[in-house]
């Protein structure tokens, strides 16, 4: 399994103007075998010397050695139906959602089901910054740098059992703080699932951050997960 991407130039980093989060805004995770199960706990206060700031030490298989492009650019172009089908919606919706307090529980086919809390989860493991190249499907691509580390990290405090083989994620789903939710694009709360040896290889990210600060509320604050091959 290969964990080194090839060393990025800033020429290389997609506009963060083009930038678009995926919609696994996640909020809580069952799986066929076992889940997470998340609600609101953490606030850029929460994890930053300031408070914007995400303190995380560059993994240096993932590392940038250029500087990347304007963090500006990256909070308006988002995917997330939460907020509305527009790419600019979540930038101009996701204010209304609460980002604290949130925990995370985790259950099912698990030796220790557990609900965390924003301290617990962010002991749990040192924050690094990777760099990841991603394309989508929809014919975007980037390159950007995420905070957090491995899910396999939080896992495998949990210790799957035998018979876990999928994890789901499910989305948060309030209509009172998210206006998409009165669409019918999909059956909500929106869910995305990985096998339980995607989600505990090691380039799988719970993601608090990206570009050296905390997530912003349209781009999935509180916490995502970041799968680059997806």
């Amino acid at each position: 399994m290969r964990t080194h991407l090839p060393k990025l130039l800033a020429s290389e980093i997609t506009p963060k103007a083009v930038f678009e989060g995926r919609r696994d805004l996640i909020k809580s995770a069952a799986a066929g075998a076992f889940g997470l199960a998340l609600a609101p706990w953490f606030s850029r206060e929460a994890l930053a010397s300031s408070p914007q700031k995400l303190i995380a030490t560059p993994n240096p298989n993932f590392i940038l050695k250029d500087e990347s492009t304007g963090y500006q650019y990256v909070t308006g172009y988002n995917n997330f139906y939460e907020f509305g089908t527009e790419k600019s919606d979540p930038a101009a919706n996701a204010g209304s959602l609460q980002t604290r307090p949130w925990t995370v529980t985790i259950e099912g086919l698990v030796k220790k089901p557990v609900t965390l809390d924003i301290d617990a989860l962010l002991k749990l493991a040192p924050m690094e910054e990777r760099v990841y190249r991603m394309r989508c499907v929809e014919g975007w691509s980037m390159v950007i740098p995420w905070d957090g580390y491995s899910l396999s990290k939080l896992l495998n405090y949990v210790q799957p059992l035998g018979s876990a083989k999928f994890v789901e994620f499910i989305s948060l789903a309030d209509r009172k703080q998210m206006p998409g939710l009165r669409s019918q694009i999909i059956d909500w709360p929106y869910r995305e699932g990985l096998r339980l040896d995607e989600a505990m290889n090691p380039l799988t990210l719970l993601t608090f951050g990206l570009y050296g600060e905390v997530l912003p509320k349209q781009n999935g604050a509180p916490v995502r997960i970041v799968v680059p091959w997806k």
